[in-house]
């Protein structure tokens, strides 16, 4: 089922929360709405459930307008990050509930209970109360409850915020293959970047209300739209710098050559483009700098480094156990980039 908002603009007293909003989702698809708090991320779930209704806009679920048609009536999913159980029904019970709702035969809902309860391996435990269920247990029952009874659109809601990270992975890794097993278009909502660029399909990235970029996850992660897809989105380091002809003159590393309009320019470079020492030699942009932290952290490192007559910058260097540690605090480095590895961050 396509999911299709158009125009939409929600406003809370003075504050504009949605401003004007236009997004398609294709059949099938995972889309993730990536944003900080307070940029309307929420507000736009909401109103594509039908929890809110909008000032202006229309949502579409394939052919059929339902911006008037009633939460219920949408035959949409949702999975909220506080679960939202009943305490005092069995996880059976729990799953069954939309189905009893939609007054389906005892025999279908059980037989569909059954077959929920299955896709989320938690079959054995469906006479617990959510009590006495892990977090991750009971959001496994949360998301058999939202796909029980075939919705046409799956909406998460920032579903892993209250899980610790190594069962936070492997619960994302388990509802994308649900979602593409079921073939399901969902519209997922995280601030976490690494979150969306793991699930996703493609990523809208909102700001104050508005999207700034909708795109792939590699093609938002290394041609952002704009400055703050640049900043939000991973780490990078953004080196402004004046265009003259067919390079940018950045302070510290020379001239880039990058084709950009004449005058300011901002480079976005990645700190896992940036090479040190002697991996640094023979590249486009060389430049000294001094250590000013090293940041260990298992698979890699990360090094902040203050360039001479120029920015401080982030470095990431992969770690191996035969690799040497980087260079410590106060040290003296080479480090350079290719000038393939940045992109000119768009004006505005």
């Amino acid at each position: 089922m396509r999911l299709s908002v158009q125009g939409i603009v929600k406003r809370f007293g003075a504050t504009t929360a949605l401003g004007g909003v236009d997004l398609d989702l294709a059949e099938g698809e995972f889309l993730t709405i990536l944003g900080p708090s307070g940029s309307g991320k929420t507000t736009l779930l909401k109103v594509v459930a039908g929890f809110e209704a909008p000032d202006a806009g229309r949502v579409r679920l394939g052919e059929e307008d339902v911006t008037e048609v009633s939460p219920r009536q949408r035959d949409v999913g949702m999975v909220f990050q506080n679960y939202a159980l009943f305490p005092h029904l069995t996880v059976a019970q729990n799953v069954a509930f939309p189905l009893e709702m939609r007054r389906r035969p005892k025999p279908e809902i059980a037989k569909r209970v059954t077959e929920a309860l299955a896709l989320v391996e938690l079959g054995a435990l469906s006479g617990r109360l959510p009590r006495q269920l892990s977090g991750g247990q009971q959001q496994r029952v949360a998301l058999a409850r939202a796909v029980v009874f075939g919705p046409r659109l799956l909406l998460l809601d920032e579903p892993f915020g209250a899980l610790d990270r190594k069962l936070r992975e492997g619960l994302q890794l388990e509802v994308r293959r649900l979602q593409r097993r079921l073939g399901l278009t969902t519209l997922f909502i995280t601030h976490d970047q690494e979150e969306a660029l793991v699930m996703s399909d493609r990523i809208a990235v909102m700001n104050h209300g508005r999207l700034d970029q909708v795109g792939a996850p590699a093609e938002v992660y290394a041609r952002p739209a704009t400055r703050f897809v640049a900043d939000f989105l991973g780490e990078s380091n953004l080196l402004e710098g004046e265009a003259r002809g067919d390079a940018v003159a950045v302070p510290g590393f020379g001239p880039v050559p990058v084709a950009c309009p004449p005058g300011p320019a901002t480079l976005l470079l990645r700190p896992e483009a940036l090479r040190l020492d002697a991996k640094a030699a023979g590249l486009d942009c060389r430049a000294t700098g001094r250590v000013v932290e090293t940041i260990f952290l298992g698979l890699s490192a990360k090094l902040r480094i203050r360039v001479e007559g120029g920015p401080e910058v982030l470095a990431r260097v992969p770690l191996r156990p035969s690799t040497p540690p980087p260079a410590g605090e106060g040290a003296t480095v080479a480090l350079g980039f290719a000038a393939e590895d940045v992109h000119v961050v768009p004006r505005g």
